[in-house]
């Protein structure tokens, strides 16, 4: 492998028991993504060599949802850090290009950061590690970055550090990346005499400078992105910093929000530019909204696509497969599922549409919904351009409704309707004159 490739280790062996969850603390989601998803796709852009990930327990769940072109390492007994990446050795026999080490847990770190570290340890000082540092407002216990004339000198844990070097706010992120042809040199000098009695993988700092190396530090001033998660507060708290980025991303891009703070995105959410959005609207994945789009209050879209100027909401629902057309108003209460909505259509009210085609300038009334299932199988209901469907009207697929039809309120239509032709399925109503009178007088009102 040429000195120029990098590897990725990823710390995820820890038990999450903080958590208080039977699934994997990297599997938890962040913008309706999995942590570890986050930032395998950052990962990725840095077009690693070799990806491995380090687990204790529930190896299965991880190995599921990264799939396999990772390489799942085991760590059992976890005797720190340290021997986490000592028990990847086999898997990088040879290996001397750069190691980059990375904890599972952090959603929000961004490749351009791992990137800058590369670069730091290629530089003309060649340091054989670098170390990802930031200054939080809050030191907490993290561990402290000790620094002397632009080189850095050690990694002390909170634990360990005297009063003096606790008063530097320089933190260690627990990121660090290093020169592949010393790291198992390093590794095999760590001991485990400290608080925790632990193989810190942090003392390969000491350990390098020992040896004569230069160690560096690469700066991040965003807090967040190093931000780990070990409770569900902090999965919380990293969920309000991914929706804040990602409405400052949509607003910068042209979007309009009401209510930014109300608004909900997933990781993969696509808006174009000049769509307006009220308040308490949420995304879920593969959404895709087209320009010149308003959607009205309280809707949750997932899956759909909505086009050109159309209308959706308020308290609108789309699932799944859900295809919008231009300038189409999708109404109030109204839920769309795994159905194309031709241009133009109007479905304003209290009405469910799945698996269904709905043509160019269809006004369905309120009320009306698409019997897509038996119990045991889906239909499709079929609706021509320009066809109207009455109120209060049930169309029990597999139906045709043909284009230019008109279907009177308050129908189950069972049979497919022709072209222009007029169904109507209620019973004829009938009226006796005067009853009303007669019951009121005989019950003595």
């Amino acid at each position: 492998m040429s000195k120029k490739e990098i590897a990725v280790i990823i710390l995820a062996a820890g038990k999450g028991t903080r958590m208080k969850s039977a699934m994997h603390k990297v599997l938890h989601p962040i913008g309706s993504r999995p942590i570890i998803d986050h930032l395998m796709e950052e990962v990725e852009a840095l077009n690693p060599a070799k990806k491995i990930i380090v687990v204790g327990a529930l190896k299965e769940q991880v190995e599921e949802a990264v799939g396999s072109d990772v390489d799942i390492v085991v760590q059992i007994p976890q005797l720190g850090t340290g021997h986490a990446v000592d028990v990847c050795r086999s898997h990088l026999d040879g290996f001397t290009g750069d190691v980059l080490i990375i904890v599972g847990d952090v959603p929000l770190l961004k490749h351009k950061t791992m990137k800058s570290m590369i670069n730091m340890r290629r530089s003309a000082d060649n340091p054989a590690v670098v170390v990802l540092g930031f200054r939080p407002e809050n030191t907490k216990t993290y561990g402290r970055l000790v620094e002397k004339d632009g080189e850095l000198e050690a990694i002390v844990e909170h634990k360990d550090a005297s009063d003096e070097v606790r008063e530097i706010n320089l933190c260690n992120s627990g990121i660090i990346a290093v020169d592949g042809h010393h790291l198992f040199d390093f590794l095999s000098k760590l001991d485990n005499e400290n608080a925790s009695e632990e193989y810190y993988l942090t003392d390969i700092v000491k350990i390098a400078r020992a040896a004569g190396h230069s160690c560096k530090t690469v700066e991040t001033p965003d807090e967040w992105e190093v931000m780990g998660i070990n409770a569900r507060t902090e999965l919380a708290e990293a969920e309000k910093i991914f929706q804040n980025n990602k409405r400052q991303e949509f607003l910068e891009s042209g979007v309009t929000m009401l209510d930014p703070s109300s608004v909900y995105f997933s990781y993969d959410t696509e808006i174009s530019n000049d769509v307006t959005i009220a308040s308490h609207v949420f995304f879920g994945p593969k959404m895709k909204v087209e320009t010149g789009v308003t959607i009205h209050s309280f809707c949750h879209l997932e899956g759909a696509i909505i086009r050109q100027n159309a209308s959706v909401g308020p308290y609108a629902r789309l699932r799944p497969a859900a295809d919008i057309g231009k300038g189409c108003k999708i109404g109030n209460f109204v839920e769309i599922k795994k159905s194309q909505i031709a241009d133009g259509a109007k479905i304003s009210h209290l009405s469910y549409i799945g698996d269904a085609a709905v043509g160019e300038g269809v006004n369905i009334g309120a009320g009306v919904i698409t019997c897509n299932y038996d119990g045991f199988n889906k239909f499709k209901t079929t609706i021509g351009k320009g066809a109207f469907i009455g109120s209060n009207t049930s169309l029990v697929a597999p139906v045709n409704v043909g284009s230019g039809a008109i279907v009177g309120a308050g129908s189950v239509i069972t049979k497919d309707v022709g072209t222009n032709d007029l169904a109507v399925t209620r019973a004829k109503q009938k009226s006796l004159e005067g009853w009303a009178a007669h019951f009121r007088k005989k019950q003595g009102k």
